[in-house]
């Protein structure tokens, strides 16, 4: 699995930390960070509400690299 560096960028630029938005979809910092380094594979429903958290589309934070 690769970095997801999109959901970073994205929670970087509303300045919200990791335990932040951990906080906001209801898991653990932990697996935010496990997340991001793509050590971790969320569910659809985990991956929908990090993107309505950040405002994101799913394609945005979750879409697959060309």
């Amino acid at each position: 699995m690769s970095r997801n560096i999109p959901i970073k960028v994205a929670r970087v630029q509303l300045d919200m930390t990791q335990k932040q938005l951990a906080d906001e979809v209801g898991v653990s910092r932990q697996t935010i960070n496990a997340i991001e380094q793509g050590e971790y594979n969320p569910t659809i429903k985990l991956c929908r509400t990090i993107c309505k958290v950040l405002g994101k589309s799913l394609d945005e934070l979750f879409g697959e690299e060309e």
